[in-house]
């Protein structure tokens, strides 16, 4: 379960990325453009170049977390 607090910060990966990619490859993201620790409980979001498929990768305590979403139609801006 995510649990999302006001401490919890979100990252946007401004770049598109392959989201054939999952927890290793996001991972890595994450450290080399986003300057960011996976483990630190925070949000890091990455978009497609079409911008119709997300994925979060998300540290919740015990594991990682890799969260999807596809639209059908419309795109997130």
């Amino acid at each position: 379960m995510l649990n999302v607090t006001g401490a919890t910060r979100v990252l946007v990966a401004t770049t598109s990325v392959d989201l054939r990619s999952s927890f290793n490859r996001l991972y890595s993201l994450v450290v080399e453009q986003l300057k960011g620790d996976p483990l630190s409980g925070h949000l890091f979001v990455f978009t497609n170049g079409r911008r119709n498929r997300v994925k979060v990768l998300y540290w919740d305590g015990s594991g990682l977390w890799v969260c999807a979403k596809r639209l059908e139609q419309s795109r997130f801006t």
